[in-house]
């Protein structure tokens, strides 16, 4: 969703299928986080699908409405992930399982180092090992999303601080 632009200390890219529910959320909650903490111009976030089924289409209405009543600016379009995604970032966050093998498995044939990780693995607060995809189910599977997504960003805030000593 986002250009990359300038060197930055840290690149985090979120991936799920299609680039409208759970990646995008990530992307706009982790950017907000970024910028309340002063570190948005010293780490970079993007968003990306496995699959370029929506490429062009803005965030699913649904999840534009659950982040915004928190307080989160929405905006971007969808992308699909490309090679150069494995190679341009230094950690890659899948939104489940199926979006790692995928991410695995383009890592393998590339050859990229990139780290690629579940996001779950960042939640302080919630057990899930999964970001379920809401994008069948009603507002509530959002909500759940939503509550998800902002517990693994602290978790991943916090590590990124860290590695970058900001």
């Amino acid at each position: 969703m986002a250009q990359l632009c300038g060197a930055m200390d840290y690149r985090v890219l979120f991936v799920c299928m299609g680039n409208i529910c759970r990646s995008p959320a990530a992307e706009c909650v982790f950017r907000k986080r970024l910028k309340d903490e002063g570190l948005d111009g010293r780490v970079e976030c993007d968003s990306a699908g496995t699959i370029g089924y929506h490429t062009g289409s803005p965030p699913d209405g649904r999840m534009r409405d659950e982040l915004s009543r928190r307080g989160y600016p929405v905006n971007g379009r969808a992308r699909g992930l490309s090679a150069a995604d494995l190679r341009e970032f230094d950690l890659i966050l899948a939104m489940d399982r199926e979006n790692l093998a995928d991410l695995r498995g383009l890592a393998e044939r590339d050859g990229a180092g990139a780290d690629i990780r579940l996001f779950c693995e960042f939640c302080r607060e919630h057990d899930h090992e999964e970001v379920p995809d809401p994008y069948y189910g009603g507002r509530a599977g959002f909500r759940t999303v939503a509550d998800l997504i902002e517990d693994g960003c602290d978790g991943l805030l916090a590590e990124i601080r860290q590695r970058i000593g900001g």
